[in-house]
């Protein structure tokens, strides 16, 4: 008998003619436009660009749907009168006119959110500050080996609200989740991952307790049968036991656990009770970096109950990465480049910095998310043999260096640079054979590009060119 979802079936009946608002045409809500279209839904778009920045063929299909829209600044201003609002993530769920909407009867969600209340099957969630993408799509490969029907989201992937009516019972859905995503979230992953927890975006959070209470929303709503999987090594994660209704399992690269995953020694080992079974050597994995390592652990231990030991080993020793991780790219007169785009934070970039032996070149600065760059310092005094920086935190980075080595009396050559391709000039230029080019700008993209994707592809051009 072939499935019918009932829950899709009695939503999708809501929402014909329902007065639906859109807000934001990012990733998450375009493929909306045709799923509402379809349902005969009376659709509002809202979106903070001006109409002649919105893509011509997005335009062209409100325009063919005969959609209302509202653009530019103060587009919020005629939210009202809506039965359902579908927020995307770059929409704070804090913002007064959602608050007025949600109080005068509207319900106000997410693709995000919809998806995990109506799909049918199991969800694994991750989040976390850094390691969230490396671990998602890790867990993926290892699904997908044990023969699982699997798909990935989130904040990567493709939206797959509009894919549900595809989606079995047997079949598994894992998702990356950010702070955005999870902000007001009030239904909960089946397995959920939290990597770490750190200072980021508090240049659009109001404060970093908002982040972290946010990050906390992927396992508030798991019942007594839901898993999280937490860095023992990370204080705010450990303690999110306390508020934990499912099982809790630990992962740790400092501690060695009674109970959990831990890297010891280059051998990553399951403990149980206190006796301890060798898993895998970091040796025979691609990854490289105690970071990494960390996220094998945590994808690791969240597939357990799905997947046989040896079928996960198989699809992490053949697991390579994911791009602008510190991706290689190429070596040049004996000088390795690598590709840490990602690197948006100070933490990143140190784990970064901690994945070599060798001395490194570093290419860092972008744009200013209000974070601390103190902790970087002393890591970069140690390791890093020339310091070029760029963009908008490249004084912040420059003044808590050079304060480092003052106190240590040390010298290190430090360039400032005005354009982007400047950086590899120099990078190439001072590099000796058997040292690392490292690009990992502990800091956003935004001064310079549209996302860390785009800056990343914009390195290795450069990189390629040489």
């Amino acid at each position: 008998m072939e499935y019918v979802n009932e829950r899709l079936v009695e939503f999708n009946r809501y929402l014909r003619n329902r007065k639906v608002a859109l807000i934001g045409l990012g990733i998450s809500n375009i493929p909306l436009l045709d799923y509402l279209y379809n349902l005969q839904a009376k659709v509002t778009v809202f979106d903070d660009r001006s109409i002649e920045d919105i893509p011509k063929d997005i335009m062209d299909k409100i325009t063919r749907y005969t959609f209302e829209f509202s653009f530019g600044e103060n587009n919020l201003a005629k939210l009202n009168g809506f039965d359902l609002i579908f927020r995307s993530p770059s929409c704070m769920p804090t913002r007064k006119e959602l608050k007025q909407a949600e109080d005068s009867g509207a319900i106000v969600t997410s693709e995000i959110e919809m998806l995990m209340e109506i799909a049918p099957c199991k969800i694994v969630g991750v989040t976390g500050s850094d390691g969230k993408t490396t671990t998602s799509t890790l867990i993926y490969e290892i699904l997908k080996e044990a023969g699982y029907n699997v798909y990935l989201g989130g904040n990567i992937g493709t939206p797959l609200f509009t894919k549900l009516n595809d989606i079995l019972p047997e079949d598994i859905i894992v998702l990356e989740l950010s702070s955005f995503q999870l902000m007001n979230m009030t239904v909960s992953p089946d397995i959920a991952v939290i990597t770490n927890i750190t200072p980021n975006h508090l240049n659009l959070h109001s404060s970093y307790e908002e982040y972290i209470e946010a990050k906390k929303n992927i396992f508030r709503s798991q019942d007594e049968n839901g898993i999280l999987v937490l860095n023992y090594d990370n204080e705010i994660t450990r303690d999110c036991k306390q508020d934990a209704n499912g099982k809790v399992i630990y992962f740790s690269s400092k501690e060695k656990l009674d109970n959990g995953i831990i890297v010891d020694n280059d051998i990553i080992k399951e403990c149980e009770d206190k006796l301890r079974k060798h898993i895998v050597n970091t040796k025979d994995i691609n990854l490289k970096g105690m970071h990494n390592y960390e996220n094998i652990c945590a994808a690791y231990v969240a597939t357990k109950t799905l997947v046989d030991t040896e079928t996960a080993l198989k699809a992490i020793k053949e697991f390579k990465g994911v791009e602008h991780r510190l991706e290689f790219i190429k070596e040049i007169n004996g000088v390795k480049w690598y590709n840490d785009s990602i690197g948006t934070s100070p933490t990143r970039t140190i784990a970064g910095l901690n994945s070599f032996e060798e001395d490194i070149i570093l290419i860092a600065g972008g744009y200013d998310k209000n974070l601390d760059y103190e902790p970087l310092a002393k890591p970069i005094v140690d390791k890093v043999k020339g310091l070029i920086l760029i963009g908008q935190t490249a004084e912040k980075i420059y003044e808590v260096v050079n304060k480092k080595l003052q106190e240590e009396n040390k010298d290190l050559d430090i360039y400032i640079c005005d354009e982007f391709s400047q950086t590899v000039q120099i990078a190439n230029k001072i590099a000796k054979p058997g040292q690392i080019v490292l690009f990992s700008p502990a800091s956003a993209s935004f001064d310079m590009f549209e996302n860390y994707a785009q800056r990343g592809k914009k390195f290795k051009e450069l990189v390629n060119s040489i």
